[in-house]
């Protein structure tokens, strides 16, 4: 029996969308099917096994398209295993000490009783839209601060979790 994972993310800028990629790369390379699709364009589950939610940070609020995906499928995130992902700090400080959920994160963490919640940091590159993002790229505060090494860890760990639910399912 193949584990369906369904990736879904929510990003502006699309380094959040490479996060989400990476995951599903490895939950494939790890015999599970696996696929990363934005967060605002999964209008059903289906037949999905599992689901990992990401989302960019801006502004301590999870983006607005991983938000909306939790709310609009709250009943059938309820009944299925869920990992959540936030991807933001533009420094080493994901890298360095772990980084709670913010607020409406937790919240669905609680609610949906997500299995675990992880931060990477976060990338803004000349281009990003948006005037905040353009800003902080003005001060010198952008860059590319996501841990491919350490997400990649993170979702093998995903992986050994559900080959171990199988086993025992």
């Amino acid at each position: 029996m193949t584990t369906d994972v369904l990736v879904a993310y929510g990003t502006t800028n699309g380094s959040t969308a490479q996060i989400a990629e990476a995951v599903a790369e490895v939950l494939t390379k790890a015999g599970l099917t696996a696929s990363a699709r934005p967060a605002a364009s999964v209008d059903d589950l289906g037949d999905v096994d599992a689901v990992i939610v990401g989302g960019a940070l801006y502004g301590g609020r999870w983006h607005k398209d991983a938000r909306r995906f939790v709310r609009r499928h709250r009943h059938a995130l309820a009944e299925l295993p869920l990992w959540l992902f936030s991807s933001g700090p533009l420094d080493a400080s994901a890298g360095e000490r772990d980084i709670p959920p913010v607020p409406a994160v937790r919240r669905a963490m609680t609610r949906l009783d997500a299995r675990e919640h992880v931060t990477f940091g976060g990338c803004l590159e000349e281009g990003a839209k948006g005037r905040i993002a353009r800003m902080i790229l003005r001060n010198g505060k952008g860059g590319d601060f996501r841990d491919f090494p350490a997400i990649e860890h993170w979702a093998a760990h995903v992986a050994e979790e559900l080959a171990d639910a199988r086993k025992l399912g």
